[in-house]
């Protein structure tokens, strides 16, 4: 499923390999644990807009928080018309549940396209000889056994603390178990703790966006209740995986440069955020006052343009007496023709004019 993946995978490692080799060696423990971690770092520098995106969809989600609960108060008795809503309203306003979810999706599958690269280092059953002869997907035999030869503090890159000892002897040279363990726990420990830290920010920027509490025994309790595990379960399971399962040195320090970066991400991003939020704010305040003063006070007439003309009076009645002042003419009265007007001139007129 995730054979697209391996050769990827395995070539930026290569290639972040070969640039430390140069200056360290080709078997230097140090060059291939560099190699994992700026794997680690190339993958997350690709994903800083996805993460950004992800940020601004939660911060957006808590402006609309408020919308989106009157929503579900008033069409609580219509699931489909509370979801056409809740979708209308989040797309007015640039919020995107799948871009939440993008960064998981992407690291993920490359988490576990490394695990199995990293596994086939050290194919089960084979000698140090047998494996060393055999190409590991973008590494050829000659990187394999330089793999296979580098040791991080004594202990080889994949290896793991329960590893079964005919394992651990297949690697040139023979490996204690106990230099295993003195580099894989410190390692595990410290991904442990920054699993849970960046899980704790996480849960407390979920938090934030929430508008309603969930009513107990419904399925969003439940599923509250599980968020508020999330930052014990997940260290756990590093801990859990690190000591009896097969994660190897080299997965665990791709778990912790992960998370360290996370970790370092999340301040610095939501930092500048805050900040731009309170320059939003700051602006938003300044127009509000500068149109309180502009407009007009209750009952006031508003202000005249520079240069327009006075409306007349009769122009305020609706009728046409405007246009005949402009022109020299004489007034008459609105929706009256001339011949009108001169059938109602006075009687003593028309009989000095028979004289």
């Amino acid at each position: 499923m995730l054979n697209f993946l391996y050769y990827p995978v395995s070539a930026v490692m290569w290639f972040w390999h070969q640039a430390f080799a140069l200056v360290l060696g080709p078997s230097n423990g140090f060059a291939w644990a560099l190699s994992v971690v700026f794997l680690v770092l190339t993958l997350r520098a690709v994903m800083i807009k996805p993460f950004l995106s992800q940020v601004r969809s939660g911060r957006r989600m808590r402006v609309i928080a408020p919308q989106l609960a009157e929503i579900r108060k008033r069409h609580a008795g219509d699931k489909q018309k509370m979801a056409e809503e809740t979708q209308k309203l989040q797309k007015e306003h640039g919020v995107s549940m799948m871009g939440g979810c993008l960064p998981l999706l992407i690291q993920m599958p490359v988490f576990l396209a490394l695990l199995h690269v990293l596994r086939y280092f050290n194919r089960p059953g084979l000698t140090f000889e047998q494996n060393a002869a055999i190409g590991n997907y973008v590494f050829g035999p000659d990187e394999v056994r330089s793999f296979l030869e580098a040791r991080l503090f004594g202990a080889p890159l994949s290896s793991w603390v329960s590893m079964p000892q005919s394992l651990l002897d297949s690697f040139g040279s023979h490996v204690d178990r106990w230099e295993v363990i003195v580099v894989a726990v410190p390692l595990m420990l410290l991904a442990a703790v920054a699993t849970h830290i960046t899980a704790r920010n996480s849960q407390r920027q979920q938090l934030a966006t929430q508008t309603t509490v969930p009513e107990p025994g419904t399925q969003a309790a439940q599923m509250a209740g599980f968020m508020k595990l999330t930052p014990w379960i997940f260290p756990l399971g590093v801990i859990v995986g690190g000591l009896f399962f097969t994660f190897p040195i080299a997965i665990l320090l791709y778990w912790l440069t992960n998370n360290g970066w996370t970790m370092v991400q999340q301040h610095l991003v939501h930092k500048a955020m805050d900040r731009e939020d309170e320059r939003l704010a700051e602006q938003r305040a300044a127009a509000a006052a500068v149109s309180a003063e502009t407009a007009p006070r209750p009952g006031a007439r508003p202000a005249r343009k520079p240069g327009a003309k006075p409306v007349t009076a009769g122009a305020r009645r609706g009728g046409t007496t405007q246009g005949a002042a402009a022109e020299g003419g004489p007034r008459r009265p609105a929706g009256t023709s001339g011949k009108a007007a001169a059938g109602r001139r006075k009687p003593g007129a028309r009989k000095g004019g028979r004289h």
